[in-house]
């Protein structure tokens, strides 16, 4: 026990030096309210909750919410009294990602220290849950998306409702599936990754209990004695809480148009080893079926930023041999290298297509697969340069999983 509690004390020490390292980089406008504002904790009988609070922008991740839970997880890991903790979202979402519109205009305002201090920010505090000493839960229960995976799925626990809405849209923005997606997506059954960080497609909760994204199921009514009963709970043993969460949950199954029930032509489509073979191959399908799901994939498919489409590829094909940290870790240089308007404007010019402006109509660069070079994609996953700092995860104290 005194060895834990060492570990805890040093592990705790660590996170609070790279915590002031990333307050550096928040907005000097941010105030202390601001910050607490926007993640709002609850205590309980033997457990804190952290309530994601920014309901207006589907609770959007920014560099003050990832520094925040940061410094509040990190307090609460070294605190003998709290046995475990449950994060959840205000509103209609879990959490949509990340602030993706303030990136845009920070971008276009030339302030990338800012940028790369979110992802900074956000990929240590995913890091962080990923190799947290105790128990967590995350209520899904709404949108949960790109980032707003990032934070949850590392966790112990994910309970799923009838509410939740899954994607790592990514592509169709011209990014990368980023916060740990290559690592969790290369780790679904078969293809099922490469199809969704291709694609953006949605899951819906059954579909995440039924490939493995959540751990548990409930129905949204039931959310109220959940959170009623681990409230109660005095403990820090997962058995104790999985049986709790195991009480309220409901037996689902996918709707008779998942993807899931398509496995077989899903994996032969995207067992594929380029997006261009994973095309032809879903074209084919297609024409010879005239599949809902099958056109519907094509079109997701050719409405994506055709640089994004390999690199994402190749990201979550390499995640497949990689550990939790090295992705994040590779990850972070891609999402610099995507910032950076050096090899392409796609980002920028994704989300004023999509969110911005909503004109639906970006202009990629390249405009076709045929014009993104091998080298382009290369680049983004080059080594940053030497004045440029890679993401420093304290992998020595807090050991990564596989």
């Amino acid at each position: 026990m005194q060895s834990l509690k060492r570990l805890v004390t040093s592990r705790h020490r660590d996170s609070l030096i790279r915590l002031k390292r990333n307050l550096s980089s928040l907005p000097i406008n941010s105030s202390a309210g601001d910050l607490q504002n926007q993640v709002l904790v609850e205590g309980k009988a033997s457990s804190r909750v952290a309530i994601l609070n920014r309901p207006s922008s589907l609770n959007a991740l920014n560099t003050n919410i990832g520094a925040r839970l940061h410094e509040l997880y990190a307090s609460w890991e070294d605190d003998p009294n709290i046995g475990f903790v449950v994060m959840k979202g205000s509103g209609r979402a879990f959490c949509a990602g990340g602030d993706i519109v303030a990136l845009y205009h920070l971008i276009n305002e030339g302030k990338i220290e800012k940028c790369k201090g979110f992802f900074r920010t956000l990929y240590s505090f995913i890091y962080h849950l990923g190799t947290y000493l105790k128990p967590h839960v995350s209520i899904l229960n709404g949108i949960t998306m790109g980032g707003g995976a990032g934070i949850s799925i590392p966790g112990t626990f994910r309970l799923a409702t009838d509410r939740t809405v899954f994607a790592t849209p990514e592509t169709q923005i011209g990014f990368h599936p980023d916060a740990g997606a290559s690592f969790h997506l290369s780790r679904l059954p078969g293809h099922l990754g490469e199809y969704l960080g291709l694609t953006g497609a949605k899951l819906s909760g059954a579909e995440m209990v039924s490939c493995g994204l959540a751990t548990h199921y409930s129905n949204t009514d039931k959310l109220p004695l959940i959170e009623e009963e681990l409230g109660n709970l005095v403990t820090d043993d997962p058995s104790v809480i999985e049986s709790c969460l195991e009480k309220y949950s409901d037996a689902v199954y996918p709707e008779k148009i998942s993807a899931l029930h398509r496995i077989e032509v899903l994996n032969k489509c995207f067992g594929h080893d380029t997006v261009g073979e994973i095309i032809d191959a879903v074209e084919s399908e297609a024409s010879a079926t005239n599949d809902a799901w099958c056109n519907s994939t094509l079109k997701k498919l050719k409405e994506a930023s055709p640089l994004s489409l390999k690199v994402s590829l190749r990201s979550v094909r390499e995640g497949r041999f990689q550990t939790f940290d090295q992705c994040l870790v590779r990850e972070y240089r891609m999402s610099l290298q995507g910032i950076s308007k050096r090899i392409s404007n796609d980002f920028c010019e994704g989300v004023r297509a999509r969110v911005v402006h909503k004109d639906s109509a970006p202009k990629w660069e390249p405009p076709s697969l045929e014009k993104v070079s091998d080298d382009m994609v290369d680049q983004y996953f080059a080594p940053l340069s030497e004045s440029e700092p890679n993401l420093e995860l304290p992998t020595k104290q807090r050991e990564a999983f596989n």
